[in-house]
């Protein structure tokens, strides 16, 4: 019976491989280039239409409280390394390739936002994390447009302070990935 199933798996396995050879079933690039940043809050970024000429240029990751300087007043106080927090937003301007994404379901992964972070495309509202420690993913696919331009605004607060038992940085501090993959997939963490 053992035999038989090692078998069995060896056969899907081969499967899998050349379905994957024909067609690749899922996409993964890294979206972390290209990224606009403006520190402080200010009002109906997350539009896409909103001019963002005079924010910073700027990869992923990033923090930008290491960039401050050190302040004894910071409320962030010893654990948060004299470093003031506040909030920040990022967007990003992309263009989907029709030829490559059509017909295909469209996620964005980030690796780790801290904190408080919400997130939209193309000005519609996709969730809020308040945490900063956990990955988390959004389904781009109904708002996404293929072959025209596509905006990601992320608004992150980390003004609450203290709120860690040591340095948490701010901002989007880990990787991001834009993730395509077909209809019929495993889920992320899981099935479908």
């Amino acid at each position: 019976m053992k035999m038989m199933m090692q078998l069995i798996s060896s056969a899907l396995i081969v499967m899998l491989m050349s379905c994957n050879a024909i067609k690749n079933p899922r996409l993964t690039d890294n979206f972390n280039d290209g990224w606009k940043f403006h520190l402080g809050d200010t009002v109906n970024p997350q539009s896409s239409d909103f001019k963002d000429q005079s924010w910073r240029m700027l990869n992923l990751p990033h923090d930008w409280s290491i960039e401050g300087a050190f302040d004894k007043q910071s409320k962030a106080e010893f654990g948060g390394g004299y470093l003031n927090g506040g909030i920040g937003w990022y967007r990003k301007t992309f263009i989907l390739d029709k030829n490559i994404y059509h017909g295909k379901d469209i996620f964005i992964d980030f690796d780790g936002v801290y904190c408080n972070s919400e997130v939209w495309i193309n000005g519609h509202y996709l969730g809020k994390r308040p945490n900063g420690y956990i990955s988390f993913q959004y389904d781009l696919t109904p708002f996404i447009k293929l072959g025209t331009k596509n905006v990601i605004a992320v608004r992150v607060d980390n003004s609450h302070q203290p709120n860690s038992r040591w340095y948490s940085g701010s901002g989007i501090y880990r990787n991001v990935w834009l993730e395509a993959v077909s209809p019929e997939h495993f889920d992320h963490w899981g099935f479908r």
